[in-house]
């Protein structure tokens, strides 16, 4: 039982220094749109949507039309491998064979 908790507070502890050690970001725009969930920003010509929940420091109320200045930061939740793109030798030697048939 106790190892158990030791590794569930070693997990903690990983992935809460991992989340502190990641760079910061920053955006700057009027808000477009906010959410409970979101805040959508215009920056430039595109719209930026940045998530946001309970523990996502405000100051004062953030209404449509405000220029604001988001900092965040982007932390992968899954990686997944896929397979190397063929290379363009691979399609002309592919190409090659089928001409050399005719």
């Amino acid at each position: 039982m106790m190892k158990r908790q030791f590794g569930l507070i070693l997990a903690v502890l990983f992935l809460s220094a991992s989340f502190a050690l990641a760079k910061d970001y920053q955006v700057t725009g009027p808000v477009v749109d906010v959410k409970d969930d979101a805040i959508i920003v215009k920056k430039g010509n595109e719209n930026w949507e940045i998530a946001r929940d309970k523990d996502t420091k405000t100051s004062g109320e953030v209404k449509k039309g405000d220029r604001v200045m988001i900092k965040y930061k982007m932390i992968a939740t899954t990686i997944e491998g896929k397979e190397p793109a063929k290379g363009k030798s691979d399609t002309k030697a592919t190409s090659d064979s089928k001409t050399k048939t005719k």
